[in-house]
């Protein structure tokens, strides 16, 4: 299949086969960007603006305040930070000598904080002072030798500043952080450093970035990922979105930056073309509504919990979204019925992309003015071969609507896990990334994600794909989010479940909801019991945890 590139026939015009890739490491693209538009901008967070040569000063003080601190090339250095200012100074600035960045999501527990300090081996974190009391906790139980603390107010304009304090008080999130060494001030860093590039040489074929996944399924993994890795990604997603015009673009920066889909397709696509980034912290729906009108955003790369979010805000027809021109959702499906609605309330087009972590992340995607197939991940990036192997030993390649085990091969594909060889070995097989996704390809080469291998629910001796199912419960129009889940079941093998919220105002019963199923599902596929629920878990991009819904009801049947 991969010798064929099928696919390729189904590019939209503009689209090459194959790419060139620059020869430099990542943060390279933050200074060419400061040299071809130095006084564009190139973040907003709250109403302030930081010039391209603004955000390049300050990662070459912050480059230069680690070396101060004896920090060196190839040493781990943690970021533990919202979408923010910070976040993309410190990220760069981490790169320019050589440091491999370790995202940590701001939501861990101390535990979580503590496993994953301690397989990347990292001595250097930056936090917010609001998160430092966890990591005050762990500090004696790892290497962390340094912990650089920052404020989300120091890069708000100065209104907001002033007022901010006022604010933390009256929610209970005034911290004061004791900044004597081990602990410093990010703020008096960056003022007692210098401001010109540090000379340290960095490779291509350097690590960049240990991207840890996995975490709610198992043991976390380091994903490591290379200068080049993270290149090929963007340069794929460039070349993907063929409208876009360099210095012109404004991304709407909401998808978490420590999420390697936030952290490509926006932080580091945005400034590899120079495009301006607005920054919100964390998802709020009035708030997305209000930055798009007013900053007349063009790119919203987000996850479908979003999009959801936005068609169902009573008061969306007080903002123009007009602006927006491309949409692309990813870590997880997009349901038919959300992107026709998104489409006809903003005019832009949304489409499904998938990847992972393994792979920088994004390796396929709908095109996004040529044709495009609802229900389908799209076609594989330039320079991406795939295979659909059977699940049972991996060794039979399958044919067009063979539904099998998605492998992949390209540019973007990991190094290997951290310290895992293992792992490595077991899912890169000759050169191969084994996604653990069940897949099949059609005659035209777009993609369908049936479903993850661990996901597929097997009951009665039939395999059930949630998504199927999901996307039955979807049509019906009460409802506004669902999850369908195998819960293991005496004899049958697994029972399905479905938790659903309905929208607001409406009202369902157990049976209204498997009924309509019964009439457009086999009958082995409709679910056995229905759960309303106000609201699903899901991680801070949106992403719905099967696994917390599965142990919650493991637990209630006392099992």
């Amino acid at each position: 299949m991969n010798a064929d590139r099928l696919w390729l026939k189904s590019y939209e015009p503009g689209i090459p086969s194959t790419l060139k890739y620059p020869d430099i490491p990542l943060q390279q693209f933050l200074t060419h960007a400061a040299e071809r538009f130095p006084n564009n901008p190139a973040t907003f967070f709250f109403g302030k603006k930081i010039t391209y040569k603004e955000l390049n000063e300050l990662t070459n003080r912050f480059a230069n305040a680690l070396i101060a601190l004896g920090v060196k090339k190839g040493d781990r250095v943690a970021l533990m930070l919202p979408n923010c200012p910070q976040a993309v100074f410190t990220y760069y600035g981490a790169l320019r000598i050589g440091a491999i960045v370790v995202q940590t999501n701001p939501l861990y527990v101390e535990r979580e904080i503590e496993v994953q300090m301690k397989d990347s081996g990292a001595e250097t974190i930056v936090a917010l002072d609001l998160f430092f009391p966890r990591i005050k906790n762990i500090l004696a139980n790892t290497n962390l030798k340094r912990v650089i603390i920052t404020s989300i107010k120091d890069y708000f304009p100065p209104l907001l500043k002033l007022l901010y304090p006022i604010k933390a008080l009256l929610e209970g999130q005034l911290i004061s952080v004791d900044k004597t060494p081990p602990v410093y001030d990010l703020l008096k860093l960056l003022n007692e450093a210098k401001a010109d590039s540090p000379s340290i040489k960095v490779l291509p074929d350097d690590t960049a970035l240990l991207q840890y996944t996995g975490g709610t399924t198992g043991i976390p993994k380091g994903v490591i990922l290379t200068h080049r890795n993270l290149i090929a990604n963007v340069i794929q997603c460039r070349n993907w979105m063929t409208s876009l015009k360099d210095g012109n673009e404004v991304f709407l920066g909401v998808t978490p930056f420590f999420h390697v889909f936030g952290m490509t397709a926006i932080m580091n696509l945005g400034i590899y073309i120079g495009a301006a980034l607005v920054l919100l912290p964390r998802f709020k729906t009035e708030d997305v509504l209000k930055a798009v009108a007013k900053h007349k955003a063009t790119i919203f790369i987000g996850v479908e919990a979003m999009y959801v979010a936005i068609n169902n805000f009573p008061k969306i027809h007080k903002y123009d979204l007009s602006s927006i021109k491309i949409c692309i959702s990813g870590a997880g499906t997009l349901h038919v019925e959300v992107q026709n609605k998104f489409e006809s309330l903003t005019g832009g087009k949304l489409v499904e992309g998938y990847g992972l972590s393994e792979a920088s992340p994004v390796t396929h995607c709908n095109p996004i003015y040529g044709k495009r197939v609802k229900g389908s991940i799209g076609l594989p990036f330039p320079d991406v071969d795939i295979k659909i192997v059977d699940v049972e030993t991996s060794k039979k390649t399958l044919g067009i609507n063979e539904i099998g085990e998605l492998i992949i091969k390209g540019p973007q594909v990991m190094k290997g896990y951290w310290n895992k060889l293992d792992e490595t070995a077991n899912t890169i097989r000759d050169g191969w990334l084994y996604t653990g996704d069940v897949a099949r390809m059609d005659d035209d080469g777009f993609f369908y994600i049936e479903e993850r291998k661990k996901d597929m629910i097997k009951t009665v001796g039939e395999n059930v794909y949630p998504k199927e199912v999901e996307e039955v419960i979807f049509r019906h129009h009460k409802v506004q989010d669902v999850v369908v889940v195998g819960i293991p079941e005496e004899f049958k093998g697994e029972m399905i479940k479905a938790y659903i919220v309905l929208k607001n105002g409406e009202t369902s019963s157990d049976e209204e909801i498997i009924e309509h199923c019964k009439k457009n599902l086999a009958k082995f596929k409709a679910p056995k019991e229905i759960e309303f629920r106000k609201e699903l878990p899901k991680t801070m991009i949106g992403k719905v945890l099967r696994r917390v819904l599965k142990d919650e009801e493991m637990k209630k049947r006392g099992k």
